[in-house]
């Protein structure tokens, strides 16, 4: 399950602006909200809030900033209604891409997703195009920082329920079913670990790996405008970045 470039995307995440983060924690704080507003603003009580919050602390957002979205949401009448939406498709070269998105306005939201498809060399596919070369998985990463003792964290991830356990140069990365992610990423925040991703997303089963320089950069951008829509919460695909 390893080997799927995982740490690429982190320090693309890492690179951004801060205009750019700002606009990482807006979404962070619209997927709080909706979660506090289905299941309550406890998260001893909702689950999907101790997630969230602990992926929002991974993207290194403030806990005053998580705290006064968990408040605002609880205390707010708003009538806005956001609809997860997924699309999928293929960017240039073939490289398999799915985009999760949480919007008030699906024909706006879809317009914006397809621009971007057709004007970097991609299209738009149907449901189901290509989320079957992706499997639903919790990813946990921990940064290598010369402290940890890796067959310690090895055996405590597989004893709380983690699926699989692999190293990189720079980072621990534990992979569990959607249903373990929970317990597993808890049992490993009690005994003090720092995450830099926690979150449950989709894995791909197989990269693609693009070598013609006009297709990177079309990929590249591709992803980028795709990320930087205000809609759009997720953004993952196959591509086998260097």
């Amino acid at each position: 399950m390893a080997g799927h470039s995982k740490w690429a995307n982190i320090k693309r995440k890492k690179e951004k602006t801060d205009a750019q983060r700002a606009k990482i924690f807006t979404k962070l704080g619209r997927e709080i909200a909706v979660i506090v507003r289905q299941g309550g603003p406890d998260p001893e009580s909702n689950s999907k809030l101790r997630d969230v919050i602990a992926k929002a602390k991974a993207a290194n957002m403030p806990n005053e900033n998580i705290m006064r979205c968990i408040k605002k949401a609880a205390g707010e009448v708003d009538n806005t209604d956001y609809e997860e939406i997924v699309y999928e498709g293929y960017g240039p070269g073939g490289v398999a891409v799915i985009v999760e998105a949480m919007t008030d306005n699906r024909n706006r939201t879809a317009a914006d997703v397809r621009h971007y498809f057709d004007k970097f060399g991609g299209n738009l596919g149907t449901t189901g195009c290509v989320s079957f070369m992706f499997d639903k998985k919790g990813v946990i990463l921990i940064e290598k920082n010369g402290k940890i003792n890796e067959d310690d964290l090895m055996m405590e991830a597989l004893e709380y329920g983690a699926e699989d356990f692999s190293t990189d140069e720079e980072y621990y990365e534990i992979i569990t079913a959607p249903e373990d992610f929970s317990k597993v990423r808890e049992g490993l925040e009690n005994k003090g670990y720092e995450f830099i991703k926690a979150e449950v997303e989709m894995v791909p089963q197989t990269m693609t790996k693009l070598t013609d320089p006009k297709q990177i950069e079309l990929m590249d951008k591709l992803i980028e405008h795709l990320e930087d829509l205000d809609d759009v919460q997720n953004v993952y695909h196959n591509w086998e970045e260097d």
